[in-house]
Order: structure tokens, then C-alpha cells, then sequence
């Protein structure tokens, strides 16, 4: 399996460069700045998702910094923008970042993933055409996804319930042909959730407007867009190994939030986003933050609104209890001291 890596600035000029920042004590970025007392890795491959989303911003930085962690394969796997908890529960990858609502389903029906931490609040923000203005105007409109039970359309889904609507208030354009930002563009649907770097495309474009954006909007400016999840059996065989990668993504958020410029030069370089004035955008806006909200917070908000719709049945208590694991973020947060 081929690793999606572009030619960029080196190893060791990513690792300066953060070095140059003033925060490398905190960040514990220099070279060879692995923790001491970790026994060594149990494996030394891991693999992402790799996904056209801004978002993911960290995951992409930590294949640097995992070589100091030990690791000497790391792989981003081109599996869509929806496929993440399915293709950790399948066993395809072994950690990703990806979008809390596209994991309850997956959760919900007892599949091999586990939630370890939470890295950033709302990123999505919904569009509409013409005289709509608010979650309210959806009614009766068409909305498009990429596919029933995605992350989009699970997260739209919650949003209905929190409005007083069921799912069957809107209409859905699941998969349509193309994108579902292009089907949004041709005015085939009336409303599409967007993430970065679509919603920048569409300001740009000025197309649509945004009727609710859940970096600022109460209560979904509250709750995590992105957490981390992974392979239940990659955690159980490798407990080392997952705190190396969990600690270099949580060192490379620390990165995103202290320098966008240099993050955002960096998926330039690497081909992640190559438009680096979009990615510069989406990372300033994106509020990167482990250590202070709660994330079965997160989980109990959204998971009551989805049983409330019928798109899963367990509980919240059900689903924090049986698929996530908080002690390596606990372990981490008290390391990577700011």
C-alpha cells in the first residue's frame, strides 16, 4: 500500500521550523524528542485515513514527528471522505481523526473502534440558496449527502432533532452524481453541509449562504467536529505504540493552534492543500482543543439527538462505556504540560 506523500521541505526543516516557533519545550518537537521512559513502539507502522479536509490538519503533521516516536512506516490511505470509522473497524487503518457523528453508527452497532480523544470544535458550516436563512428554512428542502450515514448527513440528522424536525422533514439526495458540494453549485439540492475547505470554496464563489456554522453557533460550537478514533485490536495488540501516535498528534494540534502558517505551508508543500490562502483560512478559524472540553460531552449531546430520530439505538452511557478509552489522553495531557 503506497503512502500519499508529496515532495515538500525536509525532515529536518519541518522540525527546525517548529523549533523556530519558541514553543519547542512545549511542543517537545526537536529532533529525537521522543519520551524517554516509552518503552519502545510494538509495531513501527501505522496507518491513517487520508481525506481532502483541512481539518485532519494534525494527522497530516504528525507523520513527521512519528519518526522520532519510532515509527519508520507511516501510511495515509486514500479511502474517501466518509470511509474513516468503517475502515477502522474493518482493520484498513489503525488510528484517523474523522468527524464525531460519522462513528456512532459504527459504535452503535458494536464494531471494533474506540474513541481516544477529541481534537477540535465545529468545522462544518450549512449553506443554503436563495432566501433561506436558518436550520428552520430546511424544511421541506432538498439536502444533499455523500451517502446515508455519513458524517454530513448524521450530523444533519442531529441538527433536525435539536430543531424539533425528523429526517423525514427534508428531503435527501444521497449520492449524487459528482460531489455533493457540486449537486449544492447546479442547484440540485437546496442546502449541503460543508467542511474545509468547501466552505471557503463557496465564500469565495459566492455561492449560497451560510445559515448556521458550527465553529460559532450554540450548542454545536460546544461539542468536538473531529475526534480520534481506532482499530479496537490495533490498541489491544499495540498500547505503546497508539500512545506514540496519539502524542504526536496531539503535539502537531499543539502546532496548528501556535503556528497556522507553518501548517498550512506544510499541506501546501505535502499536496494536502495545495491553495495554501484556504488552508490558512480554515486553520485560523478552527478552534484545535484536547485538554479543556469534555468529550463524552460531545457524545451524549449527539447521541441523544440520533436516538431520538431512530439512526441508533444505545445509549450514551452504552456507547462511552463500551468504545472509548480516555486514559492515554489523561496520561498525555498531563506530559504535553502547557
Amino acid at each position: 500500500m503506497n503512502k500519499i506523500m508529496s515532495p515538500g521541505p525536509s525532515r529536518r526543516e519541518f522540525l527546525e521550523h517548529a523549533s523556530a516557533l519558541g514553543a519547542a519545550g512545549l511542543l517537545g518537537l526537536q529532533h529525537g524528542a521522543a519520551v524517554a521512559d516509552d518503552a519502545p513502539p510494538e509495531t513501527r507502522t501505522v496507518r491513517f485515513c487520508h481525506a481532502p479536509s483541512i481539518c485532519l490538519a494534525p494527522q497530516y503533521l504528525a507523520g513527521e514527528l512519528l519518526r522520532d516516536e519510532g515509527f519508520s512506516d507511516v501510511q495515509y490511505l486514500a479511502l474517501g471522505t466518509r470511509a474513516g470509522p468503517e475502515a477502522l473497524a474493518s482493520g484498513k487503518v489503525d488510528i484517523t481523526m474523522w468527524y464525531t457523528t460519522g462513528y456512532l453508527p459504527v459504535m452503535d452497532a458494536g464494531k471494533g473502534v474506540v474513541l481516544l480523544a477529541g481534537v477540535h470544535l465545529g468545522c462544518w458550516e450549512l449553506f443554503g440558496h436563495g432566501d433561506m436563512r436558518m436550520l428552520s428554512d430546511l424544511k421541506g428542502k432538498t439536502v444533499v449527502c455523500e451517502k446515508f450515514l455519513g458524517g454530513d448527513q448524521i450530523l444533519l440528522s442531529s441538527m433536525l432533532s435539536y430543531a424539533g424536525f425528523s429526517t423525514n422533514d427534508v428531503k435527501w439526495l444521497a449520492r449524487p452524481g459528482g460531489s455533493a458540494m457540486n449537486a449544492f453549485i447546479d442547484k440540485r439540492a437546496d442546502a449541503f453541509l460543508a467542511f474545509p475547505p468547501e466552505p471557503q470554496e463557496l465564500r469565495a464563489r459566492k455561492i449560497g449562504q451560510v445559515l448556521l456554522d458550527t465553529n460559532v453557533d450554540r450548542p454545536w460550537s460546544q461539542y468536538y467536529c473531529c475526534m480520534i478514533g481506532a482499530n479496537r485490536d490495533y490498541v489491544q495488540r499495540n498500547p505503546v505504540a497508539t500512545k506514540h501516535v496519539l502524542r504526536a498528534i496531539l503535539k502537531a494540534v499543539e502546532l496548528c493552534k501556535a503556528q497556522p502558517q507553518q501548517a498550512a505551508g506544510y499541506l501546501r508543500d505535502h499536496g494536502y492543500e495545495t491553495r495554501y490562502d484556504i488552508g490558512l483560512q480554515s486553520l485560523k478559524k478552527l478552534n484545535y482543543d484536547y485538554r479543556t472540553v469534555n468529550p463524552e460531552d460531545t457524545l451524549r449531546f449527539h447521541a441523544l439527538r440520533l436516538r431520538d430520530v431512530g439512526l441508533i439505538k444505545s445509549t450514551p452511557q452504552k456507547l462511552i462505556a463500551e468504545s472509548t478509552d480516555w486514559r492515554l489522553l489523561n496520561e498525555l495531557k498531563r506530559e504535553l504540560k502547557a
